[in-house]
């Protein structure tokens, strides 16, 4: 299981803690619902639904995408693609959610079970070839549709993949193989525990087909360590990347912080641990304490305390100064690459506004057409999941549709997270007006304003969900 946690610091040191955002995930996709309600996706190297999943309209049973989107295709096959140039831009992805974990972590409210949780009708055995019936569904949905084309990136998360054998691994990556094609040099990710992995699986894994590995570390420090209920040793985690490495795989690590009871120096302790192997990414995340988990009830007793706001940024402020003085540089909010090739391109779609399917049960799917887009969710529970599609029937629970409205604020809320920043043309005229007094208050570049683009700086990284409200009112 992987860092179960918001990607983007909900508060800064002069911020309010009521602003904070509560993370909910989409399929490859993590959202925040802002108290004012609009939902801002915010991806994540991992995958899960939210604990509770969104109301939303019917889904066919056949799964069929609305007749706009093939329309759309159309449009763009019969104008030579100029017509449908913001589609023929669009990467697809897919991510396939793995919702098995051998230990329910305390701090985690996503979809994931272990085997005592999950009863009769949903095992790990049969997962593979349950989950292979939806990329066959998917496969005549999006071909019905004018959608199939070539696979760019392939992203396996959880609850923890590596908890399947290889072999299944390996077929349900055939399967997309199958289903649409890999394009060439495309990014194949699975993430993994340190101890839910050796040299002869990694090495398996590359044979597969995979390109990279994400391991959820989130400290090195054994107290941190025991408050967020992970099992693995620390002392292994140089050996697993090592034997990454050795396989020929790209390595990510993902890192937590403001974990009740770690302090500076424990953070410190982490970053600097992880900077010494020499990894290609890191994901730095905020922990927060969501409703209804373990740690909730801990806080909530007084057993832990509340993680501080304060804290957090001075913690993130941390990770940027280790990471950047290593060699890493950082490209979204929460994630820093050695170069510009170790940037997570799957998660990159999701901010550029790329599509995808999310295979699993609880994931999340994205199709844009144009100016327009759908968005869709599975049931959660592997049973029922299996139900649906053991009976012939799409796993979507319901879908919503976005007008252009909802794409271009989502279009903002998610460029501004990112390095390469945000081009000013898409920012609603009152945003506009509101860049001087951004670039003023030292929370947006003002070079790169004046070139047309929103950068953060990196006080506009601790508080950018002012520069997004500022920018999309």
């Amino acid at each position: 299981m992987h860092s179960k946690s918001t990607p983007f610091l909900p508060w800064a040191k002069s911020g309010r803690p009521g602003e904070r955002q509560r993370p909910v995930r989409l399929g490859g996709t993590v959202t925040a619902e802002w108290d004012h309600g609009t939902r801002d996706p915010r991806p994540l190297a991992t995958t899960v639904s939210p604990s509770v999943l969104p109301d939303g309209e019917p889904v066919p049973d056949d799964g069929a995408l609305p007749a706009w989107v093939r329309d759309a295709a159309g449009s763009a096959a019969v104008g030579g693609g100029t017509g449908g140039a913001p589609d023929a831009d669009r990467t697809f992805g897919v991510y396939v959610h793995v919702p098995f974990c051998r230990v329910r972590c305390g701090y985690c409210d996503f979809n994931t079970y272990t085997a005592t949780e999950l009863g009769g009708g949903a095992d790990q055995a049969s997962y593979a070839r349950t989950a292979v019936a939806e990329i066959d569904l998917a496969r005549r949905v999006l071909a019905d549709a004018g959608r199939a084309r070539p696979v760019s990136t392939v992203f396996f998360g959880g609850g923890t993949p590596t908890l399947l054998p290889v072999a299944d691994l390996a077929r349900l990556l055939g399967a997309v193989a199958d289903a649409w094609g890999l394009e060439p040099g495309a990014e194949v990710t699975t993430e993994a525990n340190p101890d839910s992995v050796d040299a002869a699986s990694l090495a398996a894994l590359a044979a597969a087909g995979f390109t990279r590995v994400s391991f959820g570390v989130q400290s090195v420090v054994p107290h941190v360590l025991a408050t967020l209920d992970r099992t693995h040793d620390p002392a292994r985690v140089p050996d697993v990347v090592g034997w990454a490495r050795d396989a020929g795989l790209a390595v990510s690590v993902d890192l937590i912080y403001g974990t009740p009871g770690e302090s500076l120096d424990d953070w410190r302790r982490s970053l600097e641990a992880v900077a010494a192997l020499g990894v290609d990414h890191v994901s730095a995340y905020a922990l927060v304490v969501e409703p209804g988990t373990r740690m909730a009830v801990q806080v909530r007793r007084g057993e832990l305390p509340e993680p501080d706001p304060d804290d957090e940024a001075a913690m993130y402020e941390l990770a940027d100064e280790v990471l950047s003085a290593a060699g890493l540089r950082w490209y979204e909010v929460s994630n820093w690459a050695r170069t510009e090739a170790d940037a997570c391109r799957h998660n990159l779609a999701y901010w550029r506004g790329g599509d995808w399917w999310g295979v699993g049960p609880g994931a999340h799917s994205h199709v844009g057409a144009g100016d327009r887009a759908v968005r869709w969710w599975n049931v959660k529970h592997p049973r029922a999941y299996a139900e649906h599609l053991a009976a012939g029937r799409s796993p979507a629970a319901a879908r919503e549709l976005l007008g252009p409205d909802d794409v271009a604020l989502e279009r903002v809320l998610l460029g501004v997270r990112l390095a390469e920043g945000l081009d000013l043309a898409h920012v609603p005229d009152a945003g506009r007006l509101a860049v001087a007094g951004l670039v003023a208050d030292g929370l947006l570049d003002g070079r790169a304003a004046l070139a047309g683009r929103a950068v953060l700086t990196l006080r506009g990284r601790l508080l950018a969900d002012t520069v997004v409200r500022a920018l999309a009112p």
